[in-house]
């Protein structure tokens, strides 16, 4: 949940196992100020399909692919956004689909996207049931067995293994590795692993902890792989002045 002074609302709400393999989190996104905001994104690792509505009974669905640099979002007064973050093995499985050509980007999806109507938004608990229901559908189809302990292995780790490593436990070559990564989503596995070991550095940082803790070589190092994804230090993260970097404004602070 936001703080007062930044007045948006955020909540969000976990999968159940079942869709464990492709879902992250379901979340909601509010400004119920009357001005509105304009937040940055930094790169979390995240495939994100968020769907916002409007006082005409419009609403839009769109995509997110991968980032590898902050993106500044605008929040309207007065809107809500329902979305869902999907991990990897979604865009093969369940978008059925590459998203190479929206890294650092987005796209719009059809309106009679999986056939939701504009009741299905007007509540949050509404909104991850349907959710949850549609992409259950997907959950048994066959997954090629190397992908799914190779992306499960990613994920547990946060990316802090080398790609060698990654090659030898899954029984792929790295370069099979990062053809499947370009092809799906735009960027190597090692890109993607250090988006994902910065991200697991957020709790660290949200509490002031600005040395490394995640398998960083030395101080200058760190710094200069946030700065690299964020175009500021760690210590501008801490200090999130005006709340702008959304994801450390909504982390929890335990």
């Amino acid at each position: 949940m936001g703080t007062p002074d930044f007045e948006i609302e955020y909540k969000i709400i976990e999968p159940e196992p079942i869709l464990s393999h492709f879902v992250e989190r379901f979340y909601m996104v509010k400004n119920p100020s009357d001005s509105d905001k304009e937040v940055v994104l930094i790169p979390d690792g995240r495939i994100d399909l968020f769907f916002s509505t409007n006082e005409t009974k419009q609403f839009n669905c769109t995509l997110i692919g991968l980032e590898t640099q902050p993106s500044t979002a605008f929040f309207p007064a007065k809107s809500t956004f329902l979305g869902v973050s999907l991990k990897l093995l979604s865009v093969e499985y369940i978008l059925n689909t590459s998203i190479s050509d929206i890294l650092n980007s987005a796209k719009d999806l059809p309106i009679d996207f999986w056939n939701f109507a504009y009741d299905d938004f007007n509540d949050f608990d509404r909104f991850c049931s349907e959710m949850s229901s549609k992409l259950t559908d997907y959950t048994h189809s066959e997954i090629d067995v190397r992908k799914q302990k190779l992306i499960n292995l990613i994920y547990e780790t946060d990316g802090s293994l080398t790609i060698k490593e990654y090659a030898e436990k899954t029984y792929w070559t790295e370069r099979q590795i990062n053809r499947y990564f370009n092809q799906f989503f735009g960027l190597s596995l090692k890109a993607f692993c250090n988006i994902l070991r910065f991200k697991a550095s957020f709790k660290h940082i949200k509490h002031g902890i600005l040395y490394p803790e995640q398998n960083y070589s030395d101080q200058a190092h760190f710094i200069r792989e946030v700065k690299k994804l964020t175009k500021v230090t760690p210590k501008e993260l801490f200090k999130n002045k005006n709340d702008r970097f959304v994801q450390f404004s909504t982390l929890k602070t335990r």
